[in-house]
């Protein structure tokens, strides 16, 4: 597929979600697709290495949780960023979002770091630990007004990871596949940690048949202070 079929593809799919993309935009994100693919060829950051894919598949899909993010100056962190998504191109459509990427593979951050340095982005970085352990620092914890996860683990995991990063009255959005199952199993780790699901939305991801599911927790009140529990525990023994 030529670049200019690509461009299109990008440009219909954030319409999709009401973003008109800039030409300095499209720009962005094929700079961006091309570090990816670089950069890939050393570490495994995605699987998905055809062009179209790529923007469907990781750029399209990161744009769809914009309609629960106005563009405004508020403080979001995207919890196992892997290779950026959703937090960059976030970021790339709604430049006054402050973002944190963290990740707790350090040459994933490292990538990062190239690819926020040659799309000249600011207010965003790149941090490079466990979600266990930045949820109990006093300078992450609970100061974020949203936090996003993408596939990363099952919900009951996410909570664990997620909430404790997120302000009383903010929002933790989960990414997630076809199935939500696993919101039954969360009603457990939803009561311990201060979350209230507000909403599902299933929708399909454009030029595709895949179904997906954002799901939007809101944060009522505080996590207790022994959540989140030690690197590793959260993942196998789940609050379910």
């Amino acid at each position: 597929m030529d670049k200019l079929d690509i461009k299109e593809l990008l440009k219909k799919g954030a319409l999709n979600f009401n973003i008109t993309l800039s030409e300095k935009d499209i720009s962005s994100f094929f700079i961006y697709k091309d570090i990816l693919s670089d950069w890939n060829k050393k570490i495994n950051l995605t699987s998905i290495e055809d062009d179209r894919e790529v923007v469907i598949k990781h750029f399209i899909d990161s744009l769809s949780i914009t309609p629960y993010i106005k563009d405004e100056n508020i403080k979001i962190v995207d919890i196992g960023t892997g290779a950026g998504f959703p937090g960059i191109p976030l970021k790339i459509v709604m430049d006054n979002l402050n973002i944190t990427l963290l990740d707790s593979l350090e040459k994933r951050t490292k990538f990062l770091d190239e690819v926020i340095e040659k799309l000249n982005l600011k207010g965003i970085k790149a941090v490079h630990s466990r979600a266990e352990d930045k949820g109990i620092s006093n300078d992450y914890r609970e100061k974020f007004d949203k936090a996003v996860a993408r596939a990363v683990a099952n919900l009951p995991v996410l909570l664990e990871y997620c909430l404790p990063f997120v302000k009383v009255g903010g929002y933790f959005i989960a990414m997630k596949g076809s199935s939500i199952e696993e919101i039954d199993n969360s009603k457990k780790a939803l009561d311990i940690l201060g979350g209230k699901i507000e909403e599902i939305a299933e929708f399909e991801l454009p030029f595709s048949d895949i179904k997906r599911n954002i799901i939007i927790i809101r944060k009522f009140r505080q996590t207790p202070t022994k959540y989140p529990r030690k690197s590793g525990k959260p993942s196998k023994e789940p609050l379910i």
